[in-house]
């Protein structure tokens, strides 16, 4: 039973803390900002003093941005093509510009994203523990 206990008073909310990750802040406060430089996570939050220099985000982030980069742009390419017939180089250039503009706006945001649940699941060092 106090095992039980123990276990409920250090759980931590996933989704809360995957909304803050996501928003660049402090996944333990909320308040902080993670990010040192655009994708630089800091040591620790100046605000809550949580230790984050410990992730392991690696790359994953990277993965998932090419992956929802992809199954945007590549039907939205396919579509605009088909339907309108532009110039192929009109439509190389307009597409190169909005999947290096999607991949900019969602790589620090995933990277939270990542970080805030290995937080939350009190993984590789997030749990406290020393050993």
């Amino acid at each position: 039973m106090a095992r039980d206990t123990v276990a409920e008073e250090n759980e931590r909310d996933l989704k809360p803390a995957m909304l803050r990750g996501w928003s660049r802040r402090c996944p333990s406060c909320g308040q902080g900002p993670m990010f040192s430089s655009y994708l630089k996570v800091r040591d620790e939050c100046p605000v809550c003093q949580e230790h984050m220099s410990h992730h392991r985000a690696d790359d994953g982030p990277a993965y998932l941005t090419i992956l929802i980069v992809g199954h945007i742009m590549a039907p939205l390419l396919l579509w605009t093509f088909f339907t309108f017939e532009p110039d192929p180089l009109v439509v190389a250039s307009i597409f190169t510009v909005g999947c290096v503009a999607l991949s900019l706006y969602l790589l620090p945001r995933l990277k939270g994203a990542i970080v805030a649940l290995q937080w939350a699941k009190r993984m590789h060092g997030f749990g406290g523990r020393t050993a």
